[in-house]
């Protein structure tokens, strides 16, 4: 990016980018920005600053709205990330419930991978992550506040040909044959997964399809005899239908927290400390 093209998104003259570039590196007493190519990109103390900035607009946006009272309305807005194991379950039963008691405010519930949804709660563009506990790397300015303990599952569709087996039979047989569905890499169960496969002796399969979509995993699963690896909140109402059906294997070491990840230095607001009352209530 160039300064001209900052100028403009900020709504400023270049000189007066310039300047106050320039004042703020004084402020810092490191370079903030290096020359690349015909423009300029952050240095690694910009990288380094960037986090803090962030937070402190979060903050900024976060009083302004309090001095506007948007809080006190009945439409104020929540903004969620829920990662795949909590959207077919918990979440929407507290917003029903929500609902039920009377409660008019905004909601919007964004879904996504882990690292995506922690990124944009840290610039204050959700209200609150529910999901699995992070790793510690990725948890710098955020606290957890633990719900309950959630497994993955390893399902099927009731007529695929490994119902047939088992458990001492299924290690052997498991992969191979049919089309596997696995979590990303970047998915904080998929570390989970590979050690308790490792565990069980049962080697990852050499090809695999990977995925976080519940719409696309239940479809092929049910169409293409396929084997899903998945958090069992993402299936249990499947489970529990019978629309598919658990592999008997030992899955209790995947077992972790699932909870609430919030800002450390943020308040939240009280349309959003009521969507997190009722998510307690729901896991209690």
């Amino acid at each position: 990016m160039s300064v001209t093209q900052a100028a403009e998104r900020l709504g400023m003259t270049q000189p007066a980018v310039t300047r106050a570039l320039r004042e703020l590196e004084a402020v810092c007493e490191k370079p903030l920005v290096e020359k690349h190519g015909r423009g300029i990109r952050l240095s690694a103390y910009g990288e380094m600053f960037r986090d803090y900035a962030g937070r402190s607009l979060a903050l900024t946006r976060d009083g302004v709205e309090m001095l506007r009272g948007l809080d006190a309305a009945e439409g104020s807005k929540v903004t969620i990330g829920a990662l795949p194991t909590v959207s077919a379950t918990v979440v929407p039963e507290a917003l029903a419930s929500i609902w039920e008691q009377g409660g008019r405010n905004r909601f919007s519930v964004m879904s996504g991978d882990n690292q995506y949804l922690l990124d944009l709660l840290r610039r204050g563009e959700l209200d609150v992550v529910v999901g699995r506990l992070p790793a510690p790397e990725n948890m710098v300015g955020l606290d957890f506040d633990p719900l309950f303990r959630e497994r993955v599952t390893v399902v099927v569709a009731p007529d695929h040909p490994l119902t047939r087996l088992d458990a001492a039979q299924l290690p052997d047989a498991l992969f191979g044959k049919y089309p596997v569905l696995m979590p990303p890499p970047a998915s904080i169960i998929r570390s989970s997964v590979e050690r308790m496969f490792l565990e069980q002796g049962i080697p990852m399969p050499d090809a695999a399809i990977e995925t976080v979509s519940s719409t696309f995993g239940r479809q092929f699963t049910l169409a293409h005899q396929a084997i899903w690896v998945i958090s069992h909140g993402v299936v249990r109402s499947d489970l529990a239908s019978g629309v598919l059906v658990a592999l008997p294997l030992d899955t209790d070491s995947t077992r972790g927290p699932v909870g609430l990840c919030l800002r450390s230095e943020h308040s939240l607001s009280p349309a959003a400390a009521r969507f997190c009352a009722a998510l307690k209530n729901v896991c209690s």
